[in-house]
């Protein structure tokens, strides 16, 4: 091919090029030409303005290579240039729609290089790309512009949170939503206000507010976005942050072998340094204090009033233009808003009626959202009609499987968080169906009773209460739950650390030659260091003058004026074996009962350690296994129990958790098992033995051959010498190559490795 030509265009690129680099390193000297070019910078604008859609190809790339030139260096002469910005603003704004490609790219990319030169504020650049945004038809433009403007604001808050400048936005983005409600305008204030909560620079509750206001729009589009905000928003931020903190790591120690072993020079220094930058930055970011992200839903000013409204207005209403789909959507974030902050909308479980039924497409989304918009505070008899429902339209012997699974799971759900809607007939007939023959439907009705037991064992016949709860009904210490009741506000498990902390101690004390328990005051106070803890031996109170002094409260006390009326005391012989042992029995009975009657105090009096917590945690699960189970049943009895702690309240419930086992139900066929079977071995078109997947393995993974693997590819001639010698050797020379040899391996081989 021939060479393309230079022509006068370029050249003058080239010229403007050369000239930008000289002024930037000396503005003074090259006053003079830079009037020159701006000067025909002025010219070519005037004559674009007069003509800008009959402008012509040579004119418009002469134009926008000035405008580039002068944005670049426009920084060196303030006062020239003082017109400039407010020039390009004009021309961007007045004539975006009819403005070549290129040169509406180059007038954008010369306004937000003058925002980085400092010469415009991110205010003024923001007020004017925003409207041109949520007003041109062109596609490329409004991509370019939100990547814009959203940089823009990134960089503004990179080093500090300028809220300043995030209020003026946020109130822009407001405005456009409330103003007009059924423009589709106000899906851009969704998508700026969404990404810029993803990257965590807009946590506050005004962003909140913004969402909120685009939720109860009367657009589809801007309603759907909104309510998705909500929804997975928060999990959108989490798994941001999660692919930010797991960059590649840097192998410190790989990278100090290479440097050990290899030839050194001036790039593997330099890749030394680098890494070692790199760790440093991460150990500092480390060390950053975690930022305070407050879910969405936590930041809204009134809940109550914002369900209300998406209920009426979307669901309730008959004229509204939402599909099934979209009303699911808001179904599932009104039911989140209910069951978080546990509000009260009667009308929303009448509303539920007409959609439980399995022929209804999407039922387990609306089981889920049923069970979600559940909580303590509803009235019984307001969900018993609806778990009625599910039982008869989904559990029943002529029901499928999974929609049996299904039916019995989503009453689970629901009898968790308010029990007291399930009624005994109804339990009764429920329970049965843990006979059946399908392992879904099987397990789902276990995890009924297993409820049940914890949470009402009195509705349970004898039979199915279990050992634990048959002893905590006989006991008294589990008691019918009333409604509207709520627990104490104390830290599960408590008394669990307390008592192994006192465990601890006794063992310490034994450990050092102490008794187990403390004498006297003063060494408990030297141990604990609190005084406040009043506990006096009376064995050590032999003279009388101090101490407490039993008062026998039951009996009565005759208060007599004369000095001779005594009462009289009745002596009564008493084995002393006898009388000891009923008193200790006595006193461990009372000790007994006040500790189950008094409460944990360990919170209020210590600051609990991460070590503590963790401590607790372990305890907690511990308590909750049952040890006399196999070891097999016993991991994973922790591992359910582990899997139930890590699941936050905050958490939505799904419709793959409605479903349950409800996939094996379905018997898998025999492509299916082949594909099952065939997952995770790649590809099986090439023939590799076990050592060749190894090696291979350990080549993607960067790691060399071992001393004995190299050996063994030596070339036979290399080693032949040496194996001769080695048959040469006399007694005392074989010695001292053994004893070289431990020697060697003591102080960890040639280079001396060991402890490093």
């Amino acid at each position: 091919m021939p060479k393309r030509k230079v022509g006068a265009l370029d050249k003058v690129d080239a010229d403007l090029s050369n000239l930008q680099y000289k002024i930037r390193r000396d503005p003074i000297s090259y006053k003079d030409d830079f009037e020159g070019q701006y000067s025909q910078y002025e010219h070519r604008r005037e004559i674009f303005l007069q003509a800008p859609s009959s402008a012509t190809e040579d004119g418009i790339v002469s134009f926008q290579d000035l405008i580039y030139f002068v944005a670049h260096v426009a920084d060196c002469y303030p006062q020239h240039t003082k017109q400039f910005p407010q020039d390009l603003m004009k021309i961007l704004s007045t004539h975006h729609e009819e403005l070549e490609l290129d040169l509406r790219e180059k007038i954008v990319g010369s306004l937000v290089l003058l925002r980085r030169k400092g010469v415009i504020d991110s205010s003024t650049l923001l007020h004017t790309l925003f409207p041109i945004l949520i007003s041109t038809p062109s596609k490329s433009l409004r991509a370019l512009l939100f990547q814009k403007i959203l940089s823009d604001l990134r960089t503004s808050n990179a080093n500090a949170t300028n809220h300043r400048l995030n209020r003026t936005f946020q109130t822009v983005l407001y405005n456009l939503l409330s103003a007009d409600r059924a423009s589709p305008k106000g899906i851009w204030a969704v998508k700026l206000t969404r990404e810029l909560w993803k990257r965590q620079i807009w946590t506050e509750s005004k962003a909140v507010e913004i969402m909120k206001e685009a939720a109860l729009a009367d657009n589809e589009k801007v309603i759907v976005g909104g309510v998705r905000f909500f929804l997975g928003g928060d999990k959108e931020r989490e798994e941001l942050e999660d692919e930010s903190s797991d960059d590649e790591a840097v192998d410190m120690g790989r990278i100090k072998h290479q440097m050990a072993i290899n030839k050194k020079n001036k790039k593997k220094a330099r890749m030394m340094d680098q890494a070692v930058a790199t760790v440093k930055k991460k150990e500092r970011k480390k060390k950053q204090p975690h930022p305070l992200n407050f879910s969405a839903f936590h930041l809204l000013h009134d809940p109550q009033g914002f369900a209300e409204a998406l209920f009426s207005k979307h669901l309730q209403n008959t004229r509204s233009k939402l599909n099934l789909e979209q009303k699911l959507l808001v179904l599932q974030l009104v039911s989140r808003l209910v069951g978080l902050h546990k509000l009260t909308i009667m009308s929303l479980y009448s509303y539920f009626i007409k959609y439980l039924t399995p022929r209804q497409p999407s039922v387990t989304s609306f089981l889920a959202s049923l069970a979600q918009a559940t909580h303590n505070l509803v009235p019984p008899d307001v969900l018993e009609p609806l778990i009625q429902k599910i039982a008869n339209e989904f559990v029943s012997e002529a029901a499928a499987a999974e929609v049996a699974s299904a039916g019995l799971n989503t009453i689970r759900e629901i009898c968790v968080r308010q029990p007291l809607a399930m009624n005994d007939t109804l339990l009764q007939d429920l329970v049965m169906y843990r006979k059946s023959k399908d392992k879904g439907v099987v397990m789902a009705a276990k995890g009924l009773l297993s409820l049940y037991r914890e949470v009402g064992a009195d509705m349970l016949k004898k039979r199915d209460r279990g050992k634990e709860a048959a002893m905590g009904l006989r006991s008294g210490q589990r008691k019918e739950q009333r409604f509207g009741e709520e627990a104490l506000g104390e830290i599960e498990g408590l008394e669990l650390l307390e008592k192994w902390k006192e465990e601890e101690r006794q063992r310490q004390r034994i450990e050092k030659g102490l008794p187990a328990e403390r004498e006297s005051d003063e060494e408990k106070e030297d141990e604990e260091g609190d005084p406040g803890d009043w506990e006096v031996d009376e064995a050590d109170d032999t003279d009388g003058s101090g101490g407490w002094i039993n008062v026998e409260s039951d009996k009565e006390i005759d208060i007599s004026d004369s000095e001779d009326d005594k009462p009289r005391v009745k002596k009564v012989k008493l084995d002393s074996t006898t009388a000891k042992a009923d008193e200790d029995k006595e006193n461990e009975d009372e000790k007994a009962e006040t500790t189950a009657q008094k409460p944990s105090t360990l919170a209020t009096t210590r600051i609990l350690t991460p070590a503590d917590l963790a401590k607790l945690q372990e305890l907690r699960l511990s308590a909750s296994i049952n040890f006399a189970l196999p070891a097999s049943q016993r991991k994973r009895a922790a591992q359910a129990a582990a899997a139930l702690q890590a699941r936050h309240a905050d958490d939505p419930l799904t419709a793959a958790e409605i479903e349950g086992l409800a996939s094996l139900s379905k018997k898998s066929t025999k492509a299916d098992k082949i594909a099952l079977s065939r997952a995770g071995k790649g590809d099986e078109s090439v023939h590799q033995s076990t050592q060749a997947k190894r090696k291979e393995k350990k080549e993607a993974l960067g790691k060399s051959t071992t001393n004995r693997e190299k050996a063994r590819k030596k070339n036979f001639l290399m080693t032949l010498g040496k194996g001769k010698a080695k048959g040469k050797r006399s007694l005392v020379q074989q010695g001292r190559v053994l004893k070289a040899h431990v020697e060697r391996g003591k102080r960890g081989g040639k280079r001396g490795n060991q402890g490093k």
